[in-house]
């Protein structure tokens, strides 16, 4: 094997292996992911370095993790590769309705709004479209990581990207079980909680969340005390129907168990107005027919909202901003 930093034509299937184990950094993962065998991948992937002459990869018994030249290699080789399956889904979707696999990547409480209707809903107008919908509290960089599009709230879509906005926002409420309410009084006014149980929530970039109220333009974040610190909103909303303390949580999330009465809605006239959804995607000519269609279903669910934007900053832009909305919010 020559060791002159040459790629072949039949390289695509190494390149699949690299990016798939950069971003899992798990063998049996990405093999999984690539329908082949862990054996096989390593095969990949030692083929690769051979051909480049250098290593892409640091490998031990228990991790995998890219080498300074890997993580420089990937960065500039994912954006390529996904331009190529971009338009090889297009090419083949042509000749009838969109097909192929549409990746999008949301935070936690995003995902959960999108769900239903908006994904129902695509799901069932375009049978042959499959999706992948993965989680993130972090904001992460969604052409690196091979996605299509990402779900965020309006003022934290990266820079240079295509935003629509969904047909709804994110807004938050103050919750806790009827038990823990036999026991402790409920709190007229934000400052009460300062005398109650709160389920604390912890930032992705560190630190506890500041629980926001507004009222007659009055605005305030409170520091509450706790003994639990959570970092997911899943968890905080487990907590709470313990009856474990009073929690700040996404609505999505609990309005089944609020209307089935396991919580109790408190501080409403003092909880913020809701924060808009965005899905995004980049700003290029080969947008996918599949997400092309999913853009015309979120326009038909609200016909009413604006066109889409694109969002005039530089795109180094996107690596400095620290977390999504969900970062400023619990979870």
């Amino acid at each position: 094997m020559r060791h002159n930093g040459t790629i072949s034509r039949n390289s695509i299937g190494e390149l699949m292996a690299a990016i798939q184990l950069a971003e899992r950094r798990s063998f049996r993962a990405a093999a999984d992911y690539l329908g082949i065998s862990p054996t096989a991948l390593s095969s990949n992937i030692r083929t690769l370095e051979d051909r480049l002459g250098v290593r892409l990869f640091n490998r031990t018994t228990r991790s995998v993790s890219l080498t300074a030249a890997g993580a420089e290699f990937i960065a500039r080789v994912a954006p390529a590769l996904a331009e190529i399956e971009r338009a090889a889904e297009e090419a083949g979707s042509r000749a009838g309705a969109p097909s192929g696999l549409l990746r999008i990547n949301s935070s936690v409480t995003g995902a959960h709004q999108v769900l239903a209707p908006v994904l129902r809903d695509f799901s069932r107008r375009h049978p042959l479209v499959s999706i992948e919908l993965t989680t993130e509290t972090r904001l992460v960089d969604i052409v690196l990581n091979g996605c299509d599009a990402g779900v965020r709230l309006e003022e934290s879509v990266p820079a240079d990207m295509v935003a629509v906005p969904l047909p709804f926002g994110l807004d938050f409420c103050v919750v806790a079980a009827p038990a823990y309410l036999r026991e402790h009084p409920a709190p007229g006014v934000p400052a009460d909680l300062l005398h109650h149980r709160c389920i604390r929530s912890v930032l992705p970039g560190g630190g506890t969340y500041r629980w926001e109220f507004e009222r007659g333009g009055e605005a305030l974040a409170l520091d509450v005390p706790g003994n639990l610190t959570l970092d997911n909103q899943l968890l905080l909303f487990k907590a709470a129907i313990e009856g474990m303390g009073i929690a700040y949580i996404a609505r999505s999330i609990c309005s089944d168990a609020i209307e089935a009465g396991q919580l109790s809605l408190l501080l409403e006239p003092w909880m913020p107005r809701s924060s808009r959804l965005c899905l995004y995607y980049p700003h290029n000519r080969n947008t996918s027919p599949a997400l092309r269609a999913l853009v015309d279903t979120i326009r038909a669910a609200a016909p009413e909202r604006e066109e889409e934007r694109r969002i005039a900053a530089p795109i180094e832009a996107v690596a400095e901003q620290p977390e999504d909305g969900d970062a400023e919010r619990p979870g």
